[in-house]
């Protein structure tokens, strides 16, 4: 809701172009105060208790209480004639994290299936812009690494598994440089490093501003390039479970036939990553289209135990203005290069590099006090003083941030002269699956890697340790859940996991109407052909 007293565009940006320095300014209120007072996980009103599966009591967003405490797509006659398929490790989900668990695991023997819900690198993974955490500047070490992430995260983070991040990322990088990955190097050809909100070292490593879109090209190619079998368009709608309550496959849709193929597997690793495109509290969102928690809810409804559901990270530079545009994503490399936050009286008000959490609620002060920017009635912003940035560093838009400046053109802004009104975007799932040093939930056979997990980043991420994490864990699992396939098969597989849902939720007098995953949006748009002939979108 826009703030009254809320300055106008035009007013707010004379006010801006006629200052010519910008002094930092402290916060007048205590951060702990601050995340309350204006940080959306803070909202009581739009949260609720959870009244079935194993999290049953503890707190979490109604929008994701909604689709975990769904009804399943499918009833076991839906697969009555139904192909089925075997493999020994299936990956579900083709980001970053999946792509390196297949392309680990086929290296350590196994055969692979890949299935992913649109094409091979439609994922969150492209749109990470920032770089990659990793301790290898002198005088960074592992343990700084470790201390910045705990704290970061409010001390809330499983200290097993950040130690497993920080002691993986120097290798993670060698590895992705095999692989054929591009960094930005110096005049001597070494790795060039930024500092992140939150750190006490320059240590994010990067590729002008998409190292995420760079990473998932030589994924890409790597597993085009393998003997993994990948299923494009296929999302699973249901997780298959054995006898002694394993973990025994998945059911997958194709989107292109309408038809349902039980894939039989010794391990499965879900990486299908997070739940932005649900949008909550309103807000826009970073994610790319099919973030909507699939695997979430796939996990919780076998008996996964999940964790911090009621922590989400709103990425404080997201494009408020034009509207259409709203909540894309503008790199934090931005503010890491020099870039000031200016409020609509022409003055910053919080160290651009604290934490995330800390950066968006601030943002989120500033326009609920009325010294925001508005555009209209549902358009409001904080300055992100690239014009500035410029004059400190001539041509460091145009070699630095060549994504910025086309997304500049996008909104006809000259960043040179102008500055970018910007608003907290729904971007990163801090929570999820409860996971151990290699990926395995509490469901025997079942992996969860990338931001479908969760524990690694407690209940605010750094930026780059999201693309440190799904390479660590993606590695990881793929090893561990290779070496399973020797292990006995499993003799019998369903779905009757579903019927002990659907018990629960009669039980508790629950409707029965929303059914999940929800594999897209409630705003997409289908080929009427193909919604005509597939049950599975019920729409």
């Amino acid at each position: 809701m826009i703030n009254e007293q809320a300055i106008a565009y035009d007013q707010a940006l004379n006010t801006y172009l006629e200052k010519d320095e910008f002094p930092a300014q402290q916060l007048s209120i205590e951060e702990d105060a601050l995340l309350k007072q204006f940080h959306p996980d803070y909202r009581t009103e739009t949260m609720t208790t959870l009244r079935v599966g194993p999290n049953k009591g503890e707190t979490c967003h109604t929008q994701i209480a909604n689709v975990l405490q769904a009804d399943a797509r499918i009833d076991a006659s839906d697969l009555a004639g139904a192909k089925i398929e075997e493999t020994d490790v299936l990956v579900i989900g083709g980001g970053g994290a999946g792509c390196t668990a297949a392309l680990t695991a086929v290296k350590a023997g196994a055969k692979v299936i890949l299935a992913t819900k649109l094409r091979l690198g439609d994922s969150n993974t492209v749109m990470a812009e920032g770089g990659i955490q990793a301790s290898i500047e002198k005088g960074d070490t592992p343990q700084s690494h470790y201390d910045d992430t705990y704290k970061a995260g409010h001390h809330s983070g499983k200290k097993e598994l950040i130690k497993q991040l920080v002691m993986d990322s120097p290798d993670n990088i060698r590895w992705l440089i095999q692989q054929g990955m591009q960094f930005d190097l110096n005049e001597f050809g070494d790795l060039l490093t930024r500092k992140a909100g939150g750190t006490s070292h320059s240590r994010v490593v990067y590729f002008r501003d998409y190292t995420g879109l760079e990473m998932m090209r030589v994924l890409r190619e790597a597993v085009e390039n393998s003997d993994i079998d990948v299923r494009h368009y296929s999302p699973a709608v249901e997780l298959l479970s054995s006898e002694s309550g394993s973990c025994a496959g998945a059911i997958l849709s194709s989107l292109k036939d309408c038809q349902y193929v039980q894939i039989k597997a010794r391990t499965i690793i879900i990486a299908t990553g997070g739940i932005g495109r649900v949008h909550l509290n309103q807000f826009p969102t970073s994610n790319h289209f099919g973030a909507t928690g699939d695997g979430l809810v796939l996990a919780y409804r076998l008996g996964a135990k999940l964790r911090d559901l009621d922590s989400f990270q709103y990425h404080p530079t997201g494009l408020a203005y034009p509207a259409h545009l709203s909540g894309t994503l503008i790199t934090e490399g931005v503010r890491s290069a020099g870039a000031y936050m200016i409020n609509a009286l022409g003055e910053r008000f919080v160290d651009e590099l604290k934490p995330r959490d800390i950066v968006a609620a601030a943002i989120l002060r500033e326009c609920t006090e009325g010294r925001g920017v508005t555009v209209g009635d549902n358009v409001q912003g904080v300055w992100l003083d690239t014009p500035g940035l410029e004059a400190k560093n001539p041509g460091i838009l145009k070699q630095r941030f060549p994504k910025l400046v086309q997304l500049g053109l996008k909104s006809h802004i000259d960043l040179t002269k102008i500055p970018m009104l910007i608003y907290p975007t729904l971007h990163y799932q801090n929570g999820g699956v409860v996971i151990d040093e290699n990926g395995l939930s509490t469901i025997p056979g079942l992996y969860c890697i990338g931001e479908v997990s969760g524990g690694i980043h407690g209940r605010n991420r750094l930026m780059g340790n999201a693309l440190s994490e799904i390479i660590s864990f993606g590695r990881r699992a793929g090893v561990h859940a290779a070496k399973q396939r020797m292990n006995r098969g499993h003799k019998k597989i369903s779905i009757d996991h579903i019927s002990q849902l659907r018990r629960e939720l009669t039980k508790e007098e629950m409707p029965m109407k929303t059914k999940s995953p929800l594999l897209f949006p409630d705003y997409a748009q289908y080929d009427a052909e193909v919604t005509h002939q597939c049950e599975i979108y019920d729409l």
